[in-house]
């Protein structure tokens, strides 16, 4: 099946958001609490809760455990803040 680009729709503006904010999003799009997200990762809530709110820095197998467990690739967590060239 070929696409006909001009009927293609932009996909608007873009939000920015830290790896943080994106395992919040993620994690409430789940419908899961910070507790549940620790349970299903072994990361403690306390530490759910400082990646969360920036206050821990979200390292690459973090990243890996995290997007297993949402679902996710690790890039869309990891890369969340990507500003990309127009």
């Amino acid at each position: 099946m070929k696409i006909d680009r001009s009927e293609l729709v932009g996909a608007g503006e873009s939000i920015s958001m830290t790896p943080g904010e994106m395992v919040r999003e993620l994690r409430e799009l789940k419908g899961w609490s910070q507790l549940d997200l620790a349970r299903e990762t072994g990361i403690s809530q306390t530490n759910i809760s400082a990646i969360e709110n920036g206050r821990v820095q979200l390292g690459k197998e973090r990243s890996i455990v995290l997007a297993e467990a949402l679902s996710v690739h690790p890039a869309s967590i990891m890369f969340a803040d990507y500003k990309f060239a127009a």
